[in-house]
């Protein structure tokens, strides 16, 4: 009994805080009415996009009520409202989450009266099944139904604001030019480092190498001694060039990714990080690999964010957790006694892992208050 009293609170809760929404609907019906108006005398089309981008609002709001009562995220799946009054109002009318959220608005005019009307069935409840089921010892009546109402007006509600397959599709499209644009750039910047690389090292070592052997050859009838100087100093030069090469080859795809794996290439970074780094790969399972494009990003994930925990955090130690999961891996680094404060846009390296993780269809998630710590998590999706 008193596990059906307090389930039927919680969904009377639910319900008062639906209807509080369904009040705010009525109301709501002005604002459309105005902006109807305003849209059909063109000089408020402006009118337009502001207020889808407020009803997006309340959609939003109402999927976090429902998830909140279901224990199930409903998604989203809207186009960018930016650009000029056109484009905005252009994308409004064409964006179907704006006829899904449209759709729901009507239909919880209708439904939103059952909402109302069920709120007194709480008290008449406590009453009737306190004697129902508290004397007779009969199983309660009326508070179930106030779960009913609220589990059904749930299932409406999501049945109504999940994205349309045409919106889902519109999103991921949307989705996937923002990663190639993304994946462009960090292409673009890694050709540019290494031409730089080959040019102010590799080149610069191979140039004088050619310089040097060619005055050996020179001197080596006139002046024997100093064609052998020069040899020598070729051979150097020749090492140097090619220690360049292997740390221009290392930077595309380090060695020892294909020698060791991510696992013992992690292990490695941390060893050489200047830091006291715990590396927990217990998450990683079985011994199978994930491919080398994954193991690279992860790996650049690890050196950029122990690069920068060396640099700025103040920290001196650091903690990184590699685990395999069902959808790919995920790679979790963090300083431990930081001092937060990290931005993407201060120099800190965080978009250029943005771009090369988002290039593989992946996520990254920064904690960084004030006060650290410094928390960074990547999920790159892989199949094992």
């Amino acid at each position: 009994m008193w596990k059906t009293v307090r389930r039927a609170a919680r969904a009377t809760g639910h319900l008062l805080l639906a209807a509080v929404m369904a009040f705010g609907m009525y109301i709501f019906v002005t604002v459309l009415l105005i902006t109807a108006v305003g849209t059909l005398a063109v000089v408020g089309a402006w009118l337009l996009p502001e207020t889808v981008l407020l009803i997006r609002r309340i959609a939003g709001a109402k999927r976090q009520l429902t998830a909140a009562w279901t224990g199930v995220r409903i998604p989203e799946a809207y186009q960018p409202l930016t650009g000029t009054v056109r484009e905005r109002f252009r994308t409004a009318v064409g964006d179907p989450g704006t006829l899904t959220d449209f759709r729901w608005m009507v239909a919880y005019y209708l439904y939103g009266a059952l909402v109302v009307l069920a709120l007194p069935l709480w008290p008449v409840g406590l009453v009737v099944d306190g004697v129902w089921a508290g004397l007779l010892r009969q199983k309660p009546l009326v508070l179930p139904l106030i779960v009913r109402i609220a589990d059904l007006e749930a299932d409406w509600s999501t049945a109504l604001l999940k994205p349309s397959p045409k919106a889902q599709l519109a999103r991921r499209v949307a989705e996937l030019a923002a990663t190639r644009a993304d994946a462009i750039a960090a292409h673009g910047a890694e050709l540019r480092r290494i031409e730089r690389d080959l040019h102010d090292g590799a080149q610069a070592n191979l140039v004088a190498l050619s310089m040097r052997i060619g005055l050996a050859k020179r001197a080596y009838e006139r002046d024997p001694e100093t064609a052998r100087r020069l040899l020598d100093e070729a051979q150097d030069q020749a090492e140097q060039a090619l220690t360049e090469l292997r740390n221009v080859v290392r930077g595309i795809h380090p060695p020892i990714l294909t020698d060791r794996g991510l696992v013992g290439a992690v292990r490695a970074l941390a060893a050489s990080s200047g830091l006291q780094v715990v590396v927990d790969d217990a998450g990683m399972g079985e011994e199978v690999r994930a491919p080398a494009a994954v193991e690279a990003a992860a790996y650049f994930v690890v050196a950029e964010a122990l690069t920068n925990a060396a640099k700025y955090s103040g920290s001196p130690r650091a903690e990184v957790a590699l685990t395999r999961t069902r959808r790919g891996l995920r790679v979790r680094v963090g300083d431990v006694e930081g001092r937060g404060g990290a931005e993407e846009g201060s120099g800190s390296g965080l978009l250029g892992m943005r771009r090369r993780v988002a290039a593989l269809d992946g996520t990254v998630e920064v904690s960084s208050p004030v006060g650290g710590p410094t928390v960074i998590e990547v999920e790159l999706p892989c199949v094992w």
